[in-house]
């Protein structure tokens, strides 16, 4: 008989595009944007159930933090406007500070030009016990340079494989990597984008570049797709997250983090017994 931790297990794999390393592009239109599959149907009781697994995540890392076996990278890539500031505010709203980092790439320094593009990456990965967030990734630089043919398509394929072994070393050496891109659509991002224009608390988050980056919508998504179809690794899969919806966006991603944390088995290290006992006076 199927478990209700079966069920999502498997309503989980159908947006997870399968491998392997080097496969053909994923055909991201199998991918509804505005589908809500982990929704129940209720806003109100996906926000509730977000804040619980939100929760739930807090106590994990802090057993995370204790154990020391392990490290979790979760990596949000996406267009502008899909929800990654959106997903660190609802997800990981409750975990301490001390457990649990982000890091928001932009483009990168003299310093880290002068290295190669995945220096500056590894020196920010989890360390043990730790939970590290990026929002955008190393993921950009098989995005922004291939759509702009700063790289030639040889270049690109070889980019992909130093990912796939990257993320592989740093799986064999205890870190479980996460990897969620998140999935909206072209309308959804003009609504967004909109908003921060006529709302002058957002316009901060707005930038021109944001409308040229949009004109190059279609060149975006058919790298998207090729590197979820050549980077969708066993070690390290892809989750494509219908994300129109902001709510279930990250009720979503809650629960695979959650379910993740939990498939860890973790445990706080073994009692001292010089504490048995022992009376604080």
């Amino acid at each position: 008989m199927a478990t209700k931790k079966d069920s999502a297990s498997a309503l989980l794999k159908q947006w997870q595009p399968s491998g392997p390393a080097g496969g053909k592009p994923v055909k991201l239109s199998k991918y509804d944007p505005a589908a809500k599959p982990f929704s129940s149907g209720d806003k109100a009781a996906d926000k509730a159930r977000t804040a619980e697994l939100a929760e739930e995540i807090n106590q994990l890392q802090d057993m995370l933090f204790a154990d020391k076996r392990f490290k979790l990278l979760v990596v949000l890539q996406g267009t502008d406007t899909a929800g990654k500031d959106g997903t660190l505010r609802d997800v990981f709203n409750r975990t301490s500070p001390l457990g649990v980092q982000t890091v928001g790439w932009r483009a990168p320094t003299e310093t880290e030009r002068a290295h190669d593009y995945l220096w500056r990456i590894h020196q920010r990965v989890p360390a043990a016990g730790d939970i590290m967030v990026f929002n955008r990734s190393h993921y950009e630089d098989v995005l922004v340079p291939t759509v702009n043919g700063w790289i030639t398509p040889a270049q690109t394929r070889q980019r992909y494989a130093h990912i796939n072994d990257f993320e592989r070393m740093l799986t064999e050496t205890g870190t479980v990597v996460l990897k969620f891109m998140l999935h909206i659509s072209f309308e959804e991002q003009r609504q967004r984008l909109q908003e921060r224009i006529d709302d002058v608390t957002k316009h901060w988050k707005f930038s021109m570049g944001d409308l040229d980056v949009r004109k190059q919508w279609k060149e975006y998504q058919a790298a998207y797709a090729a590197f979820l179809g050549a980077t969708s690794t066993p070690w390290a899969p892809w989750t494509v997250v219908p994300s129109d919806s902001k709510t279930h966006r990250s009720l979503m991603i809650a629960t695979v983090v959650r379910d993740t944390l939990r498939g860890m088995k973790l445990r706080y290290p073994p009692a001292d017994p010089k504490l048995q006992g022992l009376k604080v006076e």
